[in-house]
């Protein structure tokens, strides 16, 4: 409860009349600022109340994008076991077809700008 200088017990004189807040007066103050406080205590709910729901959703996107790393880590282990099972299988043969084919395409391709 806010104190003032016009709380009961401190006259004011103005005038001819003397000047007494009242205890209704204070009351009513009291009132309205306990209205505003109130306002202000169910906006910060409400608020708080989103922030846990945005948090919560976060979360899940969160285990959801780690099942996915999961998921692709395993894709990628399995694709380089089966590079090393090619590159463990003697490559003179492999490196030989892939020089050929380098051969062919540079050739078809010479043959097309020369043509034109």
């Amino acid at each position: 409860m806010r104190r003032s200088h016009n709380a009961p017990g401190y006259g004011y004189a103005g005038g001819n009349q003397t000047y007494q807040p009242t205890y209704e007066m204070l009351e009513q103050e009291n009132d309205q600022k306990e209205e505003q406080l109130s306002s202000k205590v169910k906006a910060l709910k409400s608020l708080t109340i989103d922030i846990g729901t945005e948090v919560r959703d976060q979360n899940r996107m969160l285990l959801g994008m780690d099942t996915d790393f999961d998921s692709s880590t395993g894709l990628l282990e399995a694709s380089m076991k089966k590079l090393k099972f090619i590159t463990q299988m003697g490559g003179h043969r492999q490196i030989l077809y892939l020089v050929l084919f380098c051969f062919f395409v540079f050739f078809i391709c010479w043959i097309i700008v020369r043509s034109r």
